[in-house]
């Protein structure tokens, strides 16, 4: 078994759905079902039921699922040791390409402080994954914002954030010293990719689906209202752009700032992070 497959397998089992397991691994459907039913051909069992009504794991694929967290773990942990007596110890942080939060350079001087031998690899991840390559097993932790799907990750909060309607500055709410989504009900807002997950999408569309222009980037969403005449969200921090403004909700839970990563993989190096995150984001 490769550890690969073993991903494979624990994706598609805590999604209890295929198309779910293949976007978090950034996959397309069918060369997933080849690595299961594989992964069933050499163990000589079936790990999974399918159904019109979905998928649901068998006695043998709870047990896997069991096995495999605990060996995905021990993985990384050898990795992580193995690395730090070589001499070459790194982590792989994904950020969310939300603009730029000014904090993140006090973090990356506080971290390199204390971890000046650890070499931190930086992976940008797009708006259509909150999770900057998490649970695709691509990065070691991610600085991210919520909501999204927490199934297998550590999520540890750092801040909330109010967020405001970002609007054309000759937008005739611009002027308004709040809004609440209701005031937006009628409009076109700026969307993320089918496929994105939904507690994510969901948050940044004001609690229900919307219409409008496909959006990757903060700085595609910002063009997408310049251009167009659109809506979304922004956290009131963010420099809204030229010819933009960002009005408060008032009715509108704020975006929580987080450092997550996979429960099976939490390593010293990742905990440290989080204390001096918490240290930098809490002051």
């Amino acid at each position: 078994m490769e550890l690969r497959t073993l991903r494979y397998f624990v994706a598609v089992a805590e999604e209890l759905h295929f198309g779910r397991a293949a976007r978090r691994l950034h996959l397309s459907q069918p060369p997933l079902s080849r690595a299961i039913k594989q992964l069933e051909t050499e163990l000589g069992a079936a790990l999974l039921d399918r159904s019109p009504q979905g998928v649901a794991l068998t006695p043998a694929g709870a047990v896997l699922l069991d096995e495999a967290r605990a060996l995905l773990g021990r993985a990384e942990r050898t990795r992580q040791r193995v690395a730090e007596a070589a001499g070459a110890v790194t982590l792989t942080l994904g950020i969310l390409g939300d603009g730029g939060d000014p904090r993140a350079k006090r973090l990356a001087d506080a971290y390199r402080r204390q971890h000046p031998r650890v070499e931190v690899h930086v992976r940008e991840a797009d708006l259509s994954d909150p999770t900057c390559g998490l649970h695709a097993g691509a990065v070691d932790a991610a600085l991210t914002r919520g909501p999204f799907d927490e199934t297998g990750l550590t999520v540890h909060g750092l801040r909330a954030d109010r967020v405001g309607a970002l609007l054309r500055a000759d937008d005739p709410l611009a002027g308004q010293v709040a809004l609440s989504v209701a005031d937006l009900t009628d409009r076109r807002w700026f969307v993320f990719p089918e496929g994105t997950d939904p507690l994510w999408q969901a948050y940044w569309n004001g609690g229900r689906p919307r219409e409008g222009p496909e959006v990757r980037a903060v700085q595609e969403c910002r063009q997408a209202v310049l251009w167009n005449g659109t809506v979304g969200l922004m956290p009131l921090d963010h420099p809204a752009g030229e010819g933009l403004t960002v009005v408060p909700l008032t009715d509108m839970p704020p975006s929580r700032l987080v450092l997550a990563w996979r429960e099976s993989a939490s390593t010293p190096l990742i905990h440290s992070l989080a204390r001096i995150a918490t240290a930098v984001y809490g002051s």
